[in-house]
């Protein structure tokens, strides 16, 4: 199992959350919420509203978000998705853990509860140059005051 960490329409009451209790795809568990340990920039962008975290540590809003354990497959599917690598890549970041309803009795369980754990997430590089102007928002929500509603891929 791997730990990733969602923080736009994978979460839970967003548009595509019906893909991480999909079991078809695989498996995802929710382990809890919590948010990046760095800023980055998380902006909605593009004729579809998509909500992207920019690759540039240091810059914009500690990014708040769900962490999941996911198999292979899910992870697979979740690669594919998110057109990794090249609409945006899967690294490891450091997530401060802000809520833990993860289960266990294992050393990683007890200090993933007692503050900060590594997960996947896709964040991106290739990106054009002035999204870097765009708001920056510290989490996200397709219905959110900013006004852009996600399009979905079945409506586009």
């Amino acid at each position: 199992m791997a730990r990733v960490f969602v923080y736009g329409t994978l979460k839970k009451g967003q548009p595509n959350y019906k893909h991480m209790i999909n079991t078809a795809k695989g498996l995802a568990k929710f382990q809890g919420r919590g948010r990046t340990v760095e800023k980055y920039p998380l902006v909605i962008a593009g004729k579809y509203n998509i909500p992207y975290m920019l690759n540039i540590p240091g810059t914009g809003h500690h990014v708040a978000g769900e962490i999941y354990s996911v198999d292979d497959q899910m992870l697979q599917f979740l690669d594919e998705f998110e057109g990794c690598p090249d609409m945006y890549q899967r690294t490891l970041m450091r997530i401060e853990v802000v809520e833990w309803e993860g289960k266990g009795d294992t050393g990683e369980a007890r200090a993933a509860a007692e503050g900060i754990v590594e997960c996947f997430v896709y964040s991106t590089t290739t990106y054009p140059p002035e999204w870097v102007g765009l708001p920056y928002h510290d989490s996200y929500d397709s219905s959110g005051k900013h006004g852009l509603s996600y399009i979905l891929r079945e409506s586009r």
